[in-house]
């Protein structure tokens, strides 16, 4: 259709179903990623939202196999999953560098990779602003870079990532022609529409207070931030997707 207004579907069942049918003719991921990703649902449903959907993970696996991915950077591992698929996309040859502040979830991650035998990642503990610093001069680029972190630090990684993937350094972080992909990257719509005609905004999201709706507010600011510093820097080609939370994807030019 030549309109370019996002309808996605008309009713939550419809678009459940659709995204199912979606799920189902994308490429198969193996069970044990799968299964694992079903575990972290019932064992942790206190935050198990942190984790991406297995449907975003085909997609991700998708990128990685298109552009012949063989380095990626995780900037937020959680309790592993995503990282687990980066690993099977990108073979054993390949090499997945994980960065997470809590050191709880890089220990279960850990255990969970050593238990299926994902010998091709490893994690550094400690908040991102510090450790991506310390990994900027790597021995090779990364080709993806995904950040899934504190959303209050996602103008910050970006910043970090292009001043560390200068053309023509010698170790840089990114490739030319790299991937940048910040998830959340709409955050239910609120980065793009924060008003009263979101149904999930919430009531006092305009109000000083501290608290919950406070934290989700500077969220949404510094994405609404990482955003517009990607699409407007010259260096970088940008797409919105606007599937699941939304998911920005930068290629690096230079």
């Amino acid at each position: 259709m030549k309109e370019g207004t996002t309808l996605l579907y008309a009713t939550t069942t419809l678009g459940d179903r659709v995204s199912k049918y979606a799920e189902s003719v994308s490429l198969t991921m193996p069970k044990k990623i799968r299964d694992y990703h079903a575990r972290i649902v019932e064992e942790r449903p206190e935050d198990a939202n942190y984790m991406i959907s297995n449907f975003e993970a085909q997609g991700l696996y998708w990128l990685a196999r298109l552009i012949g991915a063989k380095r990626v950077l995780e900037i937020g591992v959680y309790v592993g999953y995503s990282a687990m698929v980066w690993s099977d996309a990108i073979g054993p040859q390949g090499k997945v560098v994980g960065l997470e502040f809590d050191g709880e979830y890089a220990q279960k991650a850990q255990k969970i990779w050593e238990e299926n035998g994902y010998k091709n990642i490893e994690v550094h503990v400690g908040d991102a602003a510090e450790t991506l610093p310390k990994i900027s001069n790597p021995p090779e680029p990364f080709d993806i870079i995904f950040i899934d972190a504190n959303k209050t630090g996602y103008p910050d990684y970006l910043k970090q990532i292009l001043e560390a993937s200068q053309p023509g350094a010698k170790n840089r972080l990114l490739r030319p022609g790299g991937i940048i992909a910040g998830d959340n990257a709409l955050r239910r719509g609120l980065v793009a529409d924060s008003s009263k005609d979101n149904p999930h905004t919430p009531a006092d999201f305009d109000t000083t207070e501290e608290g919950r709706t406070a934290w989700e507010r500077r969220a949404v600011t510094a994405i609404r931030e990482f955003n517009n510093a990607a699409a407007t820097n010259e260096r970088l080609e940008t797409f919105m997707c606007p599937l699941w939370d939304g998911l920005l994807l930068a290629r690096l030019v230079d």
